[in-house]
């Protein structure tokens, strides 16, 4: 699998809709995971977008989230760049130069859904999510 570049939106709540009018749109496949699935179940925001990915056959990728209660929504800021594939070495790569004079807000370790993650903030203000697929 090769390196993807696309974008990341976070939604106050409406994320599944905003996936399913995309998918409306442009076709494909969406598979969503929820707050309930990873540990919230029983919360108001079980039923809320913890990951949802979009993947038409022409090759475009939309991934979106609904923000997590202990996060601040900001619309205007709420759309990251998200690097992911298996290439370890290179996603690595990648990160330590993206955070290398930023901010991480997540350090690259392992996940509870079991892949490597990380997000950080360049010194520019653009917000990486860089996610190493460990089930490969």
């Amino acid at each position: 699998m090769a390196t993807k570049l696309n974008p990341y939106i976070s939604f106050n709540g409406d994320a599944r809709q905003a996936l399913e009018f995309y998918q409306s749109v442009l076709g494909g496949e969406l598979r969503t995971n929820t707050f309930g699935e990873y540990g919230m179940k029983g919360t108001p925001d079980e039923d809320k977008l913890m990951h949802g990915m979009l993947e038409t056959p022409g090759g475009i990728t939309i991934m979106a989230a609904d923000t997590p209660p202990n996060m601040p929504y900001n619309p205007g800021t709420n759309v990251s760049i998200s690097l992911s594939g298996e290439d370890d070495a290179e996603l690595r790569g990648y990160w330590e130069k993206l955070s290398s004079a930023g901010q991480v807000a997540v350090p690259l370790e392992k996940q509870m859904w079991g892949d490597v993650f990380g997000m950080c903030t360049d010194q520019f203000g653009i917000i990486w999510m860089v996610n190493i697929n460990q089930q490969g």
